[in-house]
Protein backbone atom coordinates (compact mmCIF):
# COMPACT_ATOMS: atom_id res chain seq x y z
CA UNK A 1 0.00 0.00 0.00
CA UNK A 2 2.53 2.22 0.94
CA UNK A 3 4.52 1.49 -2.32
CA UNK A 4 1.23 2.26 -4.53
CA UNK A 5 0.55 5.60 -2.46
CA UNK A 6 4.47 6.38 -2.98
CA UNK A 7 4.15 5.75 -6.81
CA UNK A 8 0.67 7.79 -6.82
CA UNK A 9 2.29 10.80 -5.38
CA UNK A 10 5.53 10.45 -7.66
CA UNK A 11 3.15 10.42 -10.57
CA UNK A 12 1.42 13.24 -9.22
CA UNK A 13 4.87 15.43 -8.62
CA UNK A 14 5.81 14.85 -12.27
CA UNK A 15 2.02 15.74 -14.13
CA UNK A 16 2.79 19.47 -12.43
CA UNK A 17 6.22 19.73 -13.84
CA UNK A 18 5.97 22.51 -16.29
CA UNK A 19 7.95 19.99 -18.54
CA UNK A 20 5.14 17.71 -18.23
CA UNK A 21 3.13 20.03 -20.61
CA UNK A 22 4.81 18.58 -23.67
CA UNK A 23 2.81 15.38 -22.67
CA UNK A 24 -0.25 16.01 -21.26
CA UNK A 25 -3.41 14.72 -23.35
CA UNK A 26 -1.15 13.53 -25.74
CA UNK A 27 -4.12 10.86 -26.89
CA UNK A 28 -6.07 14.32 -28.05
CA UNK A 29 -3.26 15.50 -30.45
CA UNK A 30 -5.37 14.99 -33.56
CA UNK A 31 -8.44 14.70 -32.64
CA UNK A 32 -11.51 16.86 -34.20
CA UNK A 33 -12.09 18.75 -30.67
CA UNK A 34 -12.83 22.45 -29.82
CA UNK A 35 -9.22 23.51 -29.81
CA UNK A 36 -7.82 21.29 -32.48
CA UNK A 37 -10.47 22.79 -34.50
CA UNK A 38 -9.28 26.47 -33.45
CA UNK A 39 -5.75 26.16 -34.16
CA UNK A 40 -7.01 24.32 -37.25
CA UNK A 41 -8.87 27.64 -38.26
CA UNK A 42 -6.16 29.82 -37.73
CA UNK A 43 -2.96 28.00 -38.54
CA UNK A 44 -3.87 27.03 -42.06
CA UNK A 45 -4.68 30.06 -43.53
CA UNK A 46 -1.79 31.56 -41.91
CA UNK A 47 0.45 28.92 -42.82
CA UNK A 48 -0.08 30.00 -46.66
CA UNK A 49 -0.01 33.52 -45.55
CA UNK A 50 3.08 33.12 -44.28
CA UNK A 51 4.72 30.92 -47.63
CA UNK A 52 3.94 33.72 -49.74
CA UNK A 53 7.27 35.84 -49.56
CA UNK A 54 9.24 32.33 -49.76
CA UNK A 55 7.36 31.00 -52.60
CA UNK A 56 7.59 34.11 -54.19
CA UNK A 57 11.12 34.16 -54.40
CA UNK A 58 11.10 30.33 -55.33
CA UNK A 59 9.35 31.42 -58.37
CA UNK A 60 11.73 33.91 -59.08
CA UNK A 61 14.63 31.15 -58.15
CA UNK A 62 12.69 28.76 -60.59
CA UNK A 63 12.61 31.12 -63.67
CA UNK A 64 16.15 33.09 -62.79
CA UNK A 65 17.86 29.35 -62.38
CA UNK A 66 17.49 29.20 -66.23
CA UNK A 67 19.24 32.11 -66.76
CA UNK A 68 21.97 30.59 -65.81
CA UNK A 69 24.12 29.45 -62.35
CA UNK A 70 26.27 32.88 -62.17
CA UNK A 71 22.46 35.13 -62.41
CA UNK A 72 20.89 32.16 -59.42
CA UNK A 73 24.12 32.94 -57.08
CA UNK A 74 23.49 37.02 -57.67
CA UNK A 75 19.66 36.70 -56.62
CA UNK A 76 20.30 34.11 -53.79
CA UNK A 77 23.00 36.11 -52.28
CA UNK A 78 21.02 39.36 -52.29
CA UNK A 79 17.16 37.73 -51.30
CA UNK A 80 19.63 36.39 -48.59
CA UNK A 81 20.21 40.37 -47.90
CA UNK A 82 17.17 41.40 -47.83
CA UNK A 83 14.96 38.43 -45.81
CA UNK A 84 17.64 38.73 -43.36
CA UNK A 85 17.13 42.61 -42.96
CA UNK A 86 13.54 42.02 -43.25
CA UNK A 87 13.44 39.60 -40.61
CA UNK A 88 14.86 41.72 -38.00
CA UNK A 89 12.00 44.04 -38.17
CA UNK A 90 9.25 41.75 -39.33
CA UNK A 91 9.42 39.26 -36.49
CA UNK A 92 9.02 41.76 -33.54
CA UNK A 93 6.57 43.85 -35.39
CA UNK A 94 4.42 40.81 -36.75
CA UNK A 95 4.48 39.04 -33.31
CA UNK A 96 4.32 41.92 -30.77
CA UNK A 97 1.27 43.46 -33.25
CA UNK A 98 -0.67 39.76 -32.99
CA UNK A 99 -0.17 39.88 -29.23
CA UNK A 100 -1.46 43.44 -28.34
CA UNK A 101 -4.20 43.42 -31.04
CA UNK A 102 -5.72 40.09 -29.48
CA UNK A 103 -5.56 40.99 -25.97
CA UNK A 104 -6.76 44.74 -26.97
CA UNK A 105 -9.78 43.00 -28.76
CA UNK A 106 -10.59 40.39 -26.48
CA UNK A 107 -10.83 42.99 -23.32
CA UNK A 108 -13.02 45.49 -25.76
CA UNK A 109 -15.43 42.13 -26.84
CA UNK A 110 -15.67 41.32 -23.22
CA UNK A 111 -16.89 45.03 -22.42
CA UNK A 112 -19.26 44.66 -25.20
CA UNK A 113 -20.78 41.76 -24.24
CA UNK A 114 -21.28 43.14 -20.85
CA UNK A 115 -22.98 46.30 -22.16
CA UNK A 116 -25.48 44.68 -24.91
CA UNK A 117 -26.90 42.61 -21.55
CA UNK A 118 -27.19 45.94 -19.99
CA UNK A 119 -28.75 47.62 -22.71
CA UNK A 120 -31.18 44.25 -23.98
CA UNK A 121 -34.41 45.41 -25.02
CA UNK A 122 -37.07 44.01 -22.05
CA UNK A 123 -40.31 44.02 -24.26
CA UNK A 124 -41.27 41.98 -27.39
CA UNK A 125 -41.80 45.48 -29.23
CA UNK A 126 -38.33 46.85 -28.51
CA UNK A 127 -37.04 43.43 -29.91
CA UNK A 128 -38.89 43.92 -32.93
CA UNK A 129 -37.75 47.20 -33.16
CA UNK A 130 -34.17 46.36 -32.58
CA UNK A 131 -34.64 43.93 -35.79
CA UNK A 132 -35.89 46.54 -37.97
CA UNK A 133 -32.78 48.95 -37.40
CA UNK A 134 -30.72 48.88 -40.57
CA UNK A 135 -27.52 46.32 -40.47
CA UNK A 136 -25.19 49.28 -40.45
CA UNK A 137 -26.07 50.70 -36.95
CA UNK A 138 -26.43 47.11 -35.46
CA UNK A 139 -23.91 44.89 -36.38
CA UNK A 140 -20.99 46.63 -39.11
CA UNK A 141 -19.62 48.88 -36.50
CA UNK A 142 -15.89 49.16 -36.66
CA UNK A 143 -13.48 48.33 -34.06
CA UNK A 144 -11.76 51.15 -31.94
CA UNK A 145 -8.09 49.22 -31.56
CA UNK A 146 -5.28 51.60 -31.12
CA UNK A 147 -2.46 48.71 -31.14
CA UNK A 148 -3.49 48.69 -35.05
CA UNK A 149 -3.09 51.87 -35.42
CA UNK A 150 0.38 51.84 -33.74
CA UNK A 151 1.87 48.40 -36.05
CA UNK A 152 1.01 50.66 -39.27
CA UNK A 153 2.75 53.58 -38.27
CA UNK A 154 5.76 51.53 -36.92
CA UNK A 155 5.66 49.15 -39.92
CA UNK A 156 5.58 52.46 -42.27
CA UNK A 157 8.25 53.96 -40.95
CA UNK A 158 11.07 51.03 -40.48
CA UNK A 159 9.61 49.66 -44.28
CA UNK A 160 11.15 53.20 -45.41
CA UNK A 161 14.44 53.00 -43.12
CA UNK A 162 15.25 49.58 -44.48
CA UNK A 163 14.35 50.42 -48.09
CA UNK A 164 16.79 53.65 -47.75
CA UNK A 165 19.62 51.43 -45.82
CA UNK A 166 19.64 48.98 -47.91
CA UNK A 167 19.47 51.12 -51.50
CA UNK A 168 22.76 52.95 -49.73
CA UNK A 169 24.60 50.30 -48.48
CA UNK A 170 23.64 47.26 -51.25
CA UNK A 171 27.32 47.15 -52.58
CA UNK A 172 28.96 47.07 -49.09
CA UNK A 173 26.41 44.46 -47.82
CA UNK A 174 27.06 42.49 -51.07
CA UNK A 175 30.89 43.01 -50.33
CA UNK A 176 30.40 41.24 -47.25
CA UNK A 177 28.62 38.58 -48.56
CA UNK A 178 30.86 37.62 -50.05
CA UNK A 179 30.70 39.47 -54.05
CA UNK A 180 33.54 41.26 -54.60
CA UNK A 181 34.20 44.34 -57.24
CA UNK A 182 35.32 42.12 -60.01
CA UNK A 183 32.37 38.81 -59.05
CA UNK A 184 30.35 38.43 -62.58
CA UNK A 185 27.47 37.94 -59.96
CA UNK A 186 28.00 41.70 -59.00
CA UNK A 187 25.71 43.36 -61.51
CA UNK A 188 22.75 41.36 -61.18
CA UNK A 189 22.88 41.43 -57.49
CA UNK A 190 23.14 45.08 -57.32
CA UNK A 191 20.13 45.45 -59.69
CA UNK A 192 18.05 42.83 -57.99
CA UNK A 193 18.40 44.06 -54.48
CA UNK A 194 18.09 48.06 -55.03
CA UNK A 195 14.73 47.00 -57.16
CA UNK A 196 13.53 44.81 -54.67
CA UNK A 197 14.64 46.97 -51.44
CA UNK A 198 11.59 49.26 -53.47
CA UNK A 199 9.22 47.33 -51.90
CA UNK A 200 10.30 47.21 -48.19
CA UNK A 201 7.83 49.64 -47.31
CA UNK A 202 5.23 47.44 -48.62
CA UNK A 203 6.25 44.39 -47.26
CA UNK A 204 6.69 45.81 -43.56
CA UNK A 205 3.20 47.70 -43.98
CA UNK A 206 1.30 44.25 -45.53
CA UNK A 207 2.89 42.62 -42.20
CA UNK A 208 1.86 44.73 -39.59
CA UNK A 209 -1.61 44.50 -41.12
CA UNK A 210 -1.40 40.65 -41.41
CA UNK A 211 -0.61 40.37 -37.71
CA UNK A 212 -3.45 42.89 -36.84
CA UNK A 213 -5.62 40.20 -38.64
CA UNK A 214 -4.11 37.77 -36.34
CA UNK A 215 -4.79 39.51 -33.69
CA UNK A 216 -8.27 39.22 -34.42
CA UNK A 217 -7.77 35.68 -35.27
CA UNK A 218 -8.50 36.36 -39.19
CA UNK A 219 -6.09 34.64 -40.99
CA UNK A 220 -8.15 34.17 -43.85
CA UNK A 221 -8.38 37.80 -45.32
CA UNK A 222 -4.20 37.74 -45.57
CA UNK A 223 -4.38 34.93 -47.16
CA UNK A 224 -6.69 36.15 -49.98
CA UNK A 225 -4.70 39.58 -50.46
CA UNK A 226 -1.61 37.75 -50.41
CA UNK A 227 -2.96 34.71 -53.17
CA UNK A 228 -3.60 37.90 -55.40
CA UNK A 229 -0.37 39.42 -54.96
CA UNK A 230 1.43 35.90 -56.15
CA UNK A 231 -0.62 35.25 -59.05
CA UNK A 232 0.81 38.53 -59.98
CA UNK A 233 3.95 37.58 -59.66
CA UNK A 234 4.02 34.36 -61.00
CA UNK A 235 1.99 35.87 -64.29
CA UNK A 236 5.06 38.70 -64.53
CA UNK A 237 7.89 37.00 -63.75
CA UNK A 238 8.14 34.57 -67.13
CA UNK A 239 6.84 38.37 -69.03
CA UNK A 240 8.98 40.40 -67.49
CA UNK A 241 12.31 37.90 -67.47
CA UNK A 242 11.78 36.16 -71.03
CA UNK A 243 9.40 38.28 -73.05
CA UNK A 244 10.44 41.69 -72.23
CA UNK A 245 14.32 39.77 -71.60
CA UNK A 246 14.71 42.09 -68.47
CA UNK A 247 16.61 39.37 -66.70
CA UNK A 248 16.97 39.70 -63.18
CA UNK A 249 15.51 43.60 -63.18
CA UNK A 250 12.18 41.98 -64.22
CA UNK A 251 11.98 39.25 -61.85
CA UNK A 252 12.89 41.78 -58.64
CA UNK A 253 10.15 44.60 -60.36
CA UNK A 254 7.38 41.75 -60.57
CA UNK A 255 7.90 41.08 -56.65
CA UNK A 256 7.90 44.50 -55.53
CA UNK A 257 4.38 44.76 -57.57
CA UNK A 258 2.86 41.90 -55.85
CA UNK A 259 3.99 43.25 -52.64
CA UNK A 260 2.22 46.96 -52.90
CA UNK A 261 -0.77 44.49 -54.43
CA UNK A 262 -1.00 43.05 -51.05
CA UNK A 263 -0.50 46.07 -48.80
CA UNK A 264 -2.83 48.21 -50.91
CA UNK A 265 -6.01 45.10 -50.58
CA UNK A 266 -4.69 44.62 -46.68
CA UNK A 267 -5.29 48.39 -46.30
CA UNK A 268 -8.47 48.27 -47.72
CA UNK A 269 -9.69 45.55 -45.62
CA UNK A 270 -8.81 46.60 -42.83
CA UNK A 271 -10.41 50.21 -43.07
CA UNK A 272 -13.77 48.61 -43.16
CA UNK A 273 -13.21 46.69 -39.84
CA UNK A 274 -10.77 49.09 -38.27
CA UNK A 275 -11.08 52.87 -37.22
CA UNK A 276 -7.28 53.67 -37.89
CA UNK A 277 -7.13 57.63 -36.94
CA UNK A 278 -7.07 56.94 -33.07
CA UNK A 279 -8.90 59.85 -30.43
CA UNK A 280 -4.87 61.34 -29.45
CA UNK A 281 -1.49 60.02 -29.59
CA UNK A 282 -1.42 58.98 -26.57
CA UNK A 283 -3.38 55.67 -27.30
CA UNK A 284 -0.72 54.41 -29.89
CA UNK A 285 1.33 52.96 -27.23
CA UNK A 286 4.22 53.62 -29.08
CA UNK A 287 6.48 53.05 -26.14
CA UNK A 288 4.79 49.83 -25.31
CA UNK A 289 5.47 48.36 -28.77
CA UNK A 290 9.28 49.39 -28.80
CA UNK A 291 9.92 47.94 -25.51
CA UNK A 292 8.42 44.48 -26.25
CA UNK A 293 9.61 44.37 -29.69
CA UNK A 294 13.70 45.08 -28.51
CA UNK A 295 13.56 41.97 -26.19
CA UNK A 296 12.25 40.25 -29.86
CA UNK A 297 14.85 42.14 -31.99
CA UNK A 298 17.96 40.89 -29.95
CA UNK A 299 16.51 37.09 -30.39
CA UNK A 300 16.12 37.55 -33.89
CA UNK A 301 19.32 39.26 -34.88
CA UNK A 302 21.30 36.62 -32.79
CA UNK A 303 19.19 33.89 -35.50
CA UNK A 304 19.36 35.62 -38.62
CA UNK A 305 22.77 36.79 -38.32
CA UNK A 306 23.77 32.73 -38.40
CA UNK A 307 21.63 32.20 -41.79
CA UNK A 308 23.32 35.48 -43.30
CA UNK A 309 26.67 33.98 -42.16
CA UNK A 310 25.93 30.76 -44.16
CA UNK A 311 24.84 32.60 -47.51
CA UNK A 312 27.70 34.59 -47.46
CA UNK A 313 30.56 31.80 -46.75
CA UNK A 314 28.59 29.67 -49.55
CA UNK A 315 28.89 33.12 -51.63
CA UNK A 316 32.82 32.59 -51.46
CA UNK A 317 32.84 28.54 -52.03
CA UNK A 318 31.45 30.48 -55.77
CA UNK A 319 28.76 30.71 -58.28
CA UNK A 320 27.95 27.05 -58.48
CA UNK A 321 27.90 26.36 -54.66
CA UNK A 322 25.87 29.41 -53.87
CA UNK A 323 23.25 28.58 -56.70
CA UNK A 324 22.96 25.19 -54.91
CA UNK A 325 22.48 26.75 -51.43
CA UNK A 326 20.13 29.30 -52.73
CA UNK A 327 17.88 26.83 -53.63
CA UNK A 328 18.33 24.45 -50.43
CA UNK A 329 17.94 27.62 -48.38
CA UNK A 330 14.28 28.41 -50.14
CA UNK A 331 12.76 25.01 -50.15
CA UNK A 332 13.26 25.34 -46.32
CA UNK A 333 12.12 28.29 -45.78
CA UNK A 334 8.81 27.92 -47.22
CA UNK A 335 8.92 23.95 -45.77
CA UNK A 336 9.56 25.12 -42.46
CA UNK A 337 7.01 28.22 -42.29
CA UNK A 338 4.40 25.46 -42.07
CA UNK A 339 5.36 25.09 -38.54
CA UNK A 340 4.99 28.90 -37.81
CA UNK A 341 1.11 28.75 -38.68
CA UNK A 342 0.38 26.50 -36.05
CA UNK A 343 3.09 29.24 -33.59
CA UNK A 344 0.49 32.24 -35.01
CA UNK A 345 -2.49 30.23 -34.26
CA UNK A 346 -0.57 29.49 -30.68
CA UNK A 347 0.07 33.18 -30.22
CA UNK A 348 -3.88 34.44 -30.80
CA UNK A 349 -5.42 31.89 -29.02
CA UNK A 350 -2.64 32.28 -25.76
CA UNK A 351 -3.07 36.12 -25.77
CA UNK A 352 -6.65 36.12 -25.35
CA UNK A 353 -6.38 33.63 -23.08
CA UNK A 354 -4.34 35.40 -20.65
CA UNK A 355 -6.66 38.85 -21.26
CA UNK A 356 -8.87 36.34 -19.45
CA UNK A 357 -6.84 35.45 -16.73
CA UNK A 358 -7.74 31.71 -18.24
CA UNK A 359 -4.42 29.56 -17.57
CA UNK A 360 -5.84 26.64 -17.56
CA UNK A 361 -6.76 26.85 -21.61
CA UNK A 362 -3.38 28.80 -21.73
CA UNK A 363 -1.38 25.41 -20.58
CA UNK A 364 -3.98 23.19 -22.71
CA UNK A 365 -3.31 25.49 -25.60
CA UNK A 366 0.80 25.68 -25.10
CA UNK A 367 0.86 22.12 -24.87
CA UNK A 368 -1.07 21.06 -27.64
CA UNK A 369 0.30 23.79 -29.92
CA UNK A 370 3.89 22.16 -29.02
CA UNK A 371 2.75 18.64 -29.52
CA UNK A 372 1.23 19.30 -33.12
CA UNK A 373 4.74 21.30 -34.37
CA UNK A 374 6.97 18.21 -33.25
CA UNK A 375 4.52 16.06 -35.29
CA UNK A 376 4.67 18.41 -38.36
CA UNK A 377 8.37 18.82 -37.90
CA UNK A 378 9.32 15.16 -38.55
CA UNK A 379 6.69 14.79 -41.47
CA UNK A 380 8.43 17.83 -43.12
CA UNK A 381 11.96 16.51 -42.73
CA UNK A 382 10.87 13.56 -44.77
CA UNK A 383 9.11 14.91 -47.51
CA UNK A 384 11.68 18.46 -48.32
CA UNK A 385 14.33 15.45 -47.62
CA UNK A 386 12.61 13.22 -49.84
CA UNK A 387 10.81 15.58 -52.56
CA UNK A 388 14.07 17.75 -53.80
CA UNK A 389 15.53 14.53 -54.69
CA UNK A 390 13.06 14.78 -57.14
CA UNK A 391 12.24 18.17 -57.74
CA UNK A 392 15.59 20.07 -57.90
CA UNK A 393 15.24 20.53 -62.05
CA UNK A 394 12.82 22.73 -61.46
CA UNK A 395 15.31 25.35 -60.62
CA UNK A 396 18.40 24.80 -62.43
CA UNK A 397 19.56 22.55 -65.05
CA UNK A 398 23.39 22.72 -64.55
CA UNK A 399 24.65 19.60 -63.64
CA UNK A 400 27.50 20.86 -61.40
CA UNK A 401 24.97 22.82 -59.29
CA UNK A 402 22.50 19.73 -59.34
CA UNK A 403 25.33 17.53 -57.58
CA UNK A 404 26.35 20.12 -54.87
CA UNK A 405 22.73 20.61 -54.24
CA UNK A 406 21.78 16.48 -53.69
CA UNK A 407 24.79 16.81 -51.14
CA UNK A 408 22.25 19.16 -48.86
CA UNK A 409 19.38 17.32 -49.05
CA UNK A 410 19.90 15.67 -46.03
CA UNK A 411 20.29 18.60 -43.50
CA UNK A 412 18.19 20.61 -45.12
CA UNK A 413 15.67 21.55 -42.19
CA UNK A 414 18.52 23.39 -40.52
CA UNK A 415 20.05 26.44 -38.81
CA UNK A 416 23.39 27.13 -37.81
CA UNK A 417 25.61 28.54 -35.01
CA UNK A 418 28.35 30.85 -35.56
CA UNK A 419 31.49 28.76 -34.69
CA UNK A 420 30.11 25.78 -36.20
CA UNK A 421 29.55 27.26 -40.05
CA UNK A 422 33.18 29.17 -39.58
CA UNK A 423 34.36 25.86 -38.75
CA UNK A 424 32.95 22.87 -40.56
CA UNK A 425 32.55 25.14 -43.80
CA UNK A 426 36.42 25.57 -43.32
CA UNK A 427 36.69 21.74 -43.86
CA UNK A 428 33.95 20.42 -45.63
CA UNK A 429 32.24 23.25 -47.73
CA UNK A 430 28.66 23.07 -48.99
CA UNK A 431 27.91 20.16 -46.57
CA UNK A 432 29.98 21.41 -43.40
CA UNK A 433 27.96 24.63 -43.59
CA UNK A 434 24.31 22.72 -43.76
CA UNK A 435 25.87 20.41 -41.12
CA UNK A 436 26.57 23.14 -39.22
CA UNK A 437 22.90 24.73 -39.70
CA UNK A 438 21.30 21.48 -38.35
CA UNK A 439 23.60 21.83 -35.20
CA UNK A 440 22.30 25.27 -34.52
CA UNK A 441 18.84 23.93 -34.81
CA UNK A 442 19.25 21.30 -32.50
CA UNK A 443 20.84 23.81 -29.54
CA UNK A 444 17.84 26.08 -29.99
CA UNK A 445 14.80 23.37 -29.73
CA UNK A 446 17.18 21.89 -26.57
CA UNK A 447 17.34 25.60 -25.34
CA UNK A 448 13.34 25.99 -25.71
CA UNK A 449 12.49 22.96 -24.38
CA UNK A 450 15.21 23.57 -21.10
CA UNK A 451 13.08 26.65 -20.44
CA UNK A 452 9.43 25.12 -20.57
CA UNK A 453 11.50 22.88 -18.00
CA UNK A 454 12.54 25.73 -15.63
CA UNK A 455 9.03 27.15 -16.58
CA UNK A 456 11.20 30.35 -16.76
CA UNK A 457 10.23 33.72 -19.07
CA UNK A 458 6.85 33.55 -21.06
CA UNK A 459 6.42 29.92 -19.96
CA UNK A 460 6.19 31.14 -15.88
CA UNK A 461 2.43 31.06 -15.84
CA UNK A 462 2.74 27.32 -16.27
CA UNK A 463 3.71 27.12 -12.18
CA UNK A 464 0.23 28.44 -11.62
CA UNK A 465 -1.88 24.81 -12.65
Amino acid sequence: MMVADAVVYAWRKIKRMPLWVLFQDTRSIFSKDELNSEIAKIAIPATFGLMADPIASLVDTAFIGHLGPVELAAVGVAIAVFNQASKIAIFPLVSVTTSFVAEEDSATSSSSILDDIELQPRSKSDNEKMLLLPKHENTNKRRHVSSASSALLIGAMLGLIQAFLLIVSAKPLLSYMGIKSDSPMLSPAYKYLTLRSLGAPAVLLSLAMQGVFRGFKDTKTPLYAIVMGGVVNIVLDPILIFVFKMRVTGAAIAHVCSQYLISVVLLWKLIEQVDLLPPNINDLQLGRFLKNGFLLLVRVIAATFCVTLAASLSARLGSTEMAAFQVCLQVWLAASLLTDGLAVAGQAILAGAFARQDYESAKETAGRVLQLSLALGLVLAFIVGVGLTFSSGLFTKDVKVLQILSLGIPVLVAFASVACLLLLSSYYGFVGIWVALSIFMSLRAIAGVWRIGTASGPWSFLNIY
